[in-house]
């Protein structure tokens, strides 16, 4: 995934791309660069190696100044991070053009490109889309005209921004499978692959559908669709500030966005609750008669939306009554699997753009899946607009790669989608009435654990010198234990794996020894005798144990165990809490050892790629 950022206007732009960068860096930050169109309508570019304060200090150094022009930062995917390989990218010193996405057909492309004299100078799938551009453009198609043809020769995913010398103050954008939005300002016009790279200039935006260019100069907006008509896109305004994708007092997002979780979870829960129950309509119109037809659940996710996804498995057929079944949507979309009847399809997503649980959503729409539902953090995102029913989760702009507040907003989303499904089947007036008042004591359970964040600074310090980490746990608490494998390997670079603690002696049993530190969280329920005897299998063979315990439970420290106390939790939403202190245990590992919490090597913050 990439950041773009792009626009025309009567002021200088190279700050606003600037600052449009720093915005989108989570999106990618292998290299940044930027190109405008200066007052002798030459193009003028600088591109580095690095994040956006590279290119910062480079144009400080050397000023560009211009009224149009496209900017991106980089997540490599065709070609390392290098110079020659930073987009954007320039075709003969005319055409220059940014692109978040994967030209599938590059190589068929680059060979034909090859053969008509063009010359490469990056290994990317990037500089075929300027050739390819050029090629139109020179022979006498005006810019949107070129851009539109060209775009009819790529395979893939894109979203572009393109500038040409030969039509000064213009800028063309189109997206195909990836993000682009329009930012309508005051006698200007920007482009940007999300809201938050604009927010200091506009908070009015038009999302561009699958297909659309986009005609821009700062005076003159016009899009056409993918059958090249003309179409008014609506306008929206955006509930988004400059300041709430701030870090304010914190040092990193991480730590302000996992201190932003009680009240992103009370924003997903407000005005969806009354009287003991959740209501229905907060599903949307189409709710009661999608749901009434329902008897299974496929959920579709990856990463982080994956372990949600399979905790709400738990909760499905525990308390519902419903048949649920988990899978990451990249092995989805490519085997065949069986699509069951009366099924909802739902997908979980932060940004609603990721590219293999679109591509399962559609690969299903056209199957004939029943019905459709997207759990997202972007309501105007792909996702979002191509399901049937959409619950929103309310986490406010998430920037760290690392996922925290996303995550707790969508387990309790699904737990209130678990709630209005159960109702027609296992769960009654008075377990829904329990489930409802678990959900509204979250907001203060989560600030309670949140207390325990110094504590588990100091435990951070002891992972220092470990380069591995077990996490156990049993029922739902497995796939937080999973979810906390990840987040430690994604930010502080230590190996990290998770197994259900009773499947010990099947072989991770193996690996435990003093060095590597086994983290598990013991919340109070059925499995808790079951979970004492995997502990002290770990005990007896020398290993170290970390326990998140349910305060109520009779887990003590002693001996190479150390116990951090959790406040006492219902059952069903214990998930939900116990996932809070491994977040915080790996910012703190990854803050002593010194890596880079919010944009982690090699990662971005979603995938809009395979």
């Amino acid at each position: 995934m990439c950041g773009i950022v792009g626009g025309a206007a009567s002021r200088d732009l190279v700050p606003i791309l600037i600052e449009g960068l720093k915005r989108l860096e989570y999106r990618g930050y292998d290299s940044a660069g930027l190109v405008v169109m200066n007052d002798a309508d030459e193009l003028t570019r600088a591109r580095v190696v690095g994040k956006v304060v590279e290119l910062e200090n480079n144009i400080r150094h050397k000023p560009l100044h211009g009224h149009a022009g496209i900017a991106h930062t980089r997540w490599a995917t065709h070609g390392k991070p290098t110079e020659k390989n930073a987009h954007p990218h320039i075709c003969r010193h005319t055409v220059a053009v940014v692109h978040n996405g994967i030209i599938e057909n590059h190589e068929a492309l680059r060979a034909q490109q090859k053969t008509a004299g063009y010359e490469f100078t990056s290994e990317t799938d990037t500089e075929v889309v300027a050739h390819q551009i050029y090629d139109y453009h020179v022979k006498g198609a005006t810019l949107l005209d070129a851009v539109t043809s060209a775009v009819g020769d790529f395979d893939g995913a894109y979203a572009l921004g393109v500038v040409s010398n030969k039509e000064p103050g213009r800028l063309v954008a189109t997206r195909r499978g990836s993000p682009l939005v329009v930012g309508i300002g005051i006698g200007e016009y920007f482009i940007a692959s999300d809201v938050a790279a604009l927010l200091p200039v506009t908070q009015r935006f038009i999302f561009l559908e699958e297909g659309d260019v986009a005609d821009i100069t700062k005076d003159t907006l016009d899009i056409y669709d993918a059958a090249g008509n003309a179409v008014t896109r609506p306008e929206k305004l955006s509930e988004l500030t400059a300041d709430s994708v701030e870090r304010g007092e914190y040092r990193h997002y991480m730590a302000k966005e996992i201190f932003e979780q009680a009240r992103a979870v009370a924003q997903t829960l407000e005005g969806r609750i009354s009287g003991h129950r959740v209501l229905e309509g907060a599903f949307g119109p189409l709710a009661a008669e999608v749901f009434d037809v329902v008897r299974r659940v496929q959920i579709i996710a990856c990463g982080t939306s994956y372990h949600a996804g399979l905790v709400a498995k738990y909760w499905f057929e525990a308390l519902a009554g419903i048949p649920c079944n988990v899978e990451v949507a990249s092995e989805f979309r490519y085997r065949h699997p069986v699509l069951q009847p009366r099924s909802l399809f739902v997908t979980i997503s932060q940004s609603g753009e990721t590219a293999d649980t679109l591509a399962a959503l559609r690969d299903a729409k056209r199957r004939g899946i029943g019905h459709s539902l997207a759990i997202c953090n972007a309501p105007e995102s792909s996702l979002v607009r191509e399901s049937d029913v959409v619950l929103m989760t309310r986490a406010g702009p998430e920037i760290g790669v690392a996922s925290t507040k996303a995550f707790t907003t969508q387990l309790v989303a699904l737990m209130l989608l678990v709630i209005v499904l159960g109702r027609r089947h296992r769960i009654t007036e008075e377990i829904e009435a329990s489930l409802v008042k678990q959900l509204e004591s979250l907001p203060r359970k989560i600030d309670e654990v949140l207390q325990l964040d110094g504590s588990i600074a100091e435990l951070a310090q002891q992972f220092a010198d470990k380069d591995h980490a077990l996490f156990l746990g049993r029922g739902a608490h497995y796939p937080i234990a999973m979810e906390g494998a990840l987040k430690l390997k994604e930010i502080s670079y230590i190996h990290a794996e998770a197994y259900p603690a009773g499947e010990l002696k099947h072989g991770p049993l193996a690996l435990v020894d003093a060095d590597m530190p086994v983290i598990t969280v013991a919340p109070d329920n059925a499995l808790l005798e079951k979970l004492k005897s995997n502990m002290q299998e770990v005990r007896a063979r020398g290993g170290q144990l970390i326990v998140f315990a349910d305060s109520a439970t009779d887990v003590r420290a002693g001996p190479g165990v150390q116990v951090l106390n959790v406040a006492p939790t219902e059952d069903e939403i214990s998930p939900i809490i116990f996932t809070i202190p491994l977040q915080l245990l790996a910012y703190h590992v990854a803050v002593f050892k010194g890596t880079d919490v919010d944009q982690p090597r090699n990662l971005a913050k979603s995938v809009t790629v395979e």
